[in-house]
């Protein structure tokens, strides 16, 4: 019997990357850290050429995917899930808004907008993308709703088609070299000194984001139980398997056949629960959208960069259409959502590295937000479909 290879999961990798980073920041010679500097920059410019490419593939795949299915029942589940997601978004926003400011406050940032210059690559290989976000975003949708309103089959097997050479790319190219773009990212950070900062403010950050997440499960159960009827806390006692399995795996489909069971354990109906539980799997974000909101408030607020409500009420509404259909990889949704930190809320290339490294170092943990949530749609929508 062939012994089973000892694999690496991706959270490791980048903690491996962050670890290697820090200690070649501080005691390798400034030849060999930019050297990693360089790649870094590299990859950076190729991850700027994606991003349109990205947002092109996976929202127009999954706009005209949502325009099949059963009709009424689609519409509602769809909404359901979306409003979720706002309502987790703006509760991250107002929550964070308080809290953070404590945490970082002007004299913390100071260690980062203060630190001393950082080190330059080599060289750098310009990447101009082919479109600018916003026109990628615009066309998605065009593309998305057009094959959907004429329901054409080869458009539609296309755009799925394009949809998975992007997942692809990313799945081959972007996520076996990030740990390598995260060692360069954090040599620079050591070398400047802002890793300190960084280190001491994040933990706090990370806390935040979890009691959220548990806040949020326990508030769309509390909904989804009121509206079915249902016991609020047998209902959660019987999630906790489908909460673990996403912990472990970081992975929303991959936790869709242990999800069904605790749907059936509910007594959510047959063709319900075999409907939306996987509808939502790639629809429903609330634990994605509070992770990313509450990391880039942080990363804004070190930079010194204003965390206004009108920035980040279009950046949540954007959010929740733009990382649907998100590739089934660790750290997809924060993939999908690099376009919008550029475009609405002005993130730079350091920032953008920064709220990769943040977010798939705790992506397990929305990932079990996004499929916990799930169930309280599907009462929502099983309740409805019987009246």
């Amino acid at each position: 019997m062939a012994e089973k290879k000892f694999k690496l999961g991706l959270i490791s990798k980048i903690i491996i990357g962050i670890i290697v980073g820090l200690i070649l920041g501080s005691v390798a010679p400034s030849w060999i850290n930019r050297i990693f500097v360089t790649f870094s920059s590299i990859f950076g410019n190729f991850l700027g050429f994606i991003i349109p490419l990205l947002i092109l593939g996976f929202v127009t795949a999954g706009i005209a995917e949502l325009g099949t299915g059963a009709g009424k029942l689609l519409g509602i589940t769809v909404g359901i899930a979306y409003g979720f997601t706002l309502i987790s978004g703006f509760a991250a926003y107002f929550v964070a808004s308080t809290l953070l400011p404590t945490i970082i406050t002007p004299d913390t940032a100071s260690g980062i907008t203060e630190a001393k210059a950082a080190l330059e690559p080599y060289f750098t290989v310009q990447m101009p993308a082919i479109m600018q976000v916003v026109s990628a975003l615009i066309l998605a949708f065009i593309l998305g709703l057009g094959i959907s309103a004429i329901n054409n089959e080869p458009l539609r097997k296309a755009a799925d088609g394009f949809q998975k050479i992007i997942t692809k790319v990313i799945e081959s190219i972007v996520i076996p070299l990030l740990p390598y773009y995260i060692v360069g990212v954090f040599v620079n950070m050591t070398y400047t000194g802002q890793v300190a900062t960084v280190f001491s403010v994040f933990w706090k950050v990370f806390l935040i984001v979890i009691a959220m997440h548990l806040v949020i499960i326990v508030f769309q159960f509390a909904v989804g139980c009121s509206i079915s009827k249902k016991n609020l806390f047998k209902s959660l006692r019987i999630q906790v398997t489908g909460y673990m399995t996403a912990l472990g795996t970081q992975s929303s489909a991959a936790t869709i056949p242990v999800n069904l069971q605790c749907s059936e354990r509910m007594n959510i109906s047959k063709g319900i629960r075999e409907f939306v539980i996987p509808l939502c799997a790639t629809t429903h974000m609330s634990g994605s959208t509070i992770t990313l909101t509450t990391c880039a408030m942080s990363v804004m607020l070190l930079n010194g960069y204003p965390i206004e409500l009108n920035l980040f009420a279009g950046f949540i509404a954007m959010l929740g259409i733009t990382i649907v259909a998100a590739p089934g990889v660790p750290g997809g949704a924060v993939m999908a959502s690099l376009g919008l930190l550029e475009l609405i809320l002005g993130f730079t290339e350091p920032m953008l590295a920064l709220m990769i490294a943040l977010y798939i170092a705790q992506d397990s943990f929305g990932t079990a937000c996004n499929v916990s949530g799930d169930q309280a749609v599907a009462m929502i929508v099983d309740t409805i479909s019987k009246e």
